[in-house]
């Protein structure tokens, strides 16, 4: 069997890359149907930014979002991603926080779990892939996907070996900057299936021109299921676009065997929704912009946002060539980190750190100390001995799991949110975004009081 399967990514990785996750529920939820019958391997619903998104920027609960999606989608699979021991977050949680999130999502809805760690430390990844198994659901882990003098070919086979006598249901390629060359990903995902037993899934991006070409040499080289996003949110920073990704394999003996009427429908469907992104100017023409450079620098398209407006705070756009040339430097020093969340903000930080001021490492971030003493996980290379000591001078660094160092927390935010959470998914927002989670669900609780007092007051 030739076949391959899709994941259809445009209601979670798909908005996020190009619209910063601002597809509500209402425009998501009318064309759920339609998308139920295409035979998708899965959708990707949730996870990722939309949870932040939803609270923060479109006063929605997305535990309710999870809840309407599910109510459709009765034939299809649904899938999040989660950040391992950082769940949806930006630091390390405790595992019983871990634990619940994982209940949570799988009782809400979720049947797959694509669980990662951006250090590929898959100490990061343990209470996340016993608490998957232990709730019934398909956990795949993905394996982030870097390019350095540590990133081989072999160091990808090793780790998916590992991945698979973890308890893993399926792998993924992650390749989140979409600089995984078509040939390379060819022998790569050649040699990883020889290795492994469970089915294989590659995840790129379209950034740099190389999104397709890969999708073809994966496919021919075994790749099981691929990541593709519906046209009207497909291309540039966001995946390949499902309709030409599945066009260019019919009447082959790779043919997926999806209706493409039906994915046109889907298409048409977004069209005047995203239209009305590009009117607001959330959906930016540079979205589209394909940067080869990208290959060599390897930075997420937010990450470069990020620092250009760190760079036009201080007056200093002038030197953002200096930044991009400090990078390489900086990722370096530090092991090799890949640049995905948490770490692409935070080297980029450094770097412009680094060049604003006279001394290297003159300045660094809390969260730069942080990983450099071993609280964000084990890094691919030795640190910099030199630039370790200066940082930590006499501090010991930790070698164990990070959040072994983390009591339990649950129970004491669940008290400390007691007058606005109702249920354990309020709790668990509330942990993630501690502030906006606690404004949101206030508002929230005080409106449906207020609704509940007027329905009252009516049939008095």
């Amino acid at each position: 069997m030739n076949k391959f399967k899709i994941t259809e990514t445009c209601l979670r990785d798909g908005h996020q890359s190009l619209i910063a996750t601002r597809l509500t529920t209402d425009e998501i939820l009318p064309i759920l149907g339609e998308m139920d019958k295409v035979g998708y391997n899965a959708l990707e619903v949730w996870g990722g930014a939309t949870f932040d998104s939803c609270i923060r920027y479109l006063n929605e609960d997305p535990w309710e979002r999870l809840r309407e999606i599910r109510k459709i989608i009765k034939n299809t699979k649904l899938q999040m991603l989660l950040r391992g021991q950082n769940i949806l977050g930006y630091r390390h949680y405790a595992d019983d926080v871990v634990e619940k999130f994982i209940f949570k999502s799988i009782e809400n809805g979720i049947d797959i779990i694509r669980v990662f760690d951006a250090l590929n430390d898959l100490r990061n990844l343990k209470t996340s892939i016993d608490s998957v198994k232990k709730y019934g659901a398909h956990l795949q882990i993905a394996m982030s996907y870097s390019i350095s003098p540590v990133h081989t070919n072999e160091y990808y086979i090793k780790l998916s070996k590992d991945i698979e006598n973890m308890g893993a249901d399926s792998i993924c390629i992650k390749d989140m900057s979409g600089i995984l060359l078509p040939y390379e990903g060819y022998e790569l995902i050649r040699e990883i299936k020889k290795n492994i037993s469970i089915p294989l899934e590659i995840h790129t991006h379209s950034t740099c021109g190389l999104g397709e070409m890969l999708y073809l040499k994966a496919v021919e080289a075994g790749a099981d299921i691929i990541d593709t996003a519906i046209s009207t949110f497909g291309g540039g920073t966001s995946q390949p676009p499902t309709e030409s990704i599945v066009k260019s394999f019919e009447n082959t003996k790779y043919s997926t065997g999806i209706d493409f009427e039906r994915l046109e429908v889907i298409a048409d469907y977004f069209k005047p929704i995203r239209e009305k992104y590009l009117d607001q100017g959330i959906l930016s023409s540079k979205s589209y912009y394909i940067n080869p450079q990208i290959i060599e620098t390897q930075l997420p398209g937010g990450m470069i946002s990020n620092m250009v407006n760190q760079m036009k705070a201080q007056g200093a756009e002038n030197r953002f060539d200096e930044v991009l040339e400090e990078i390489p430097r900086v990722r370096k020093d530090l092991g090799y980190p890949p640049l995905v969340t948490p770490l692409s903000q935070m080297v980029g930080t450094q770097a412009v750190m680094n060049i604003l001021s006279k001394e290297k490492y003159k300045m660094v971030s809390k969260e730069i100390k942080d990983y450099i003493k071993g609280l964000y996980g084990k890094p691919p290379a030795e640190i910099d001995s030199d630039l370790k000591k200066k940082i930590l001078g006499d501090e010991e660094e930790i070698t164990c799991r990070p959040a072994d160092l983390i009591e339990n927390e649950f129970l004491k935010f669940k008290e400390e949110s007691a007058s606005f959470a109702k249920n354990d998914e309020d709790v668990l927002s509330y942990i993630l975004f501690p502030q906006i989670a606690k404004n949101f669900l206030e508002k929230k609780y005080n409106q449906n009081d207020k609704q509940v007092i007027n329905i009252n007051l009516e049939f008095n």
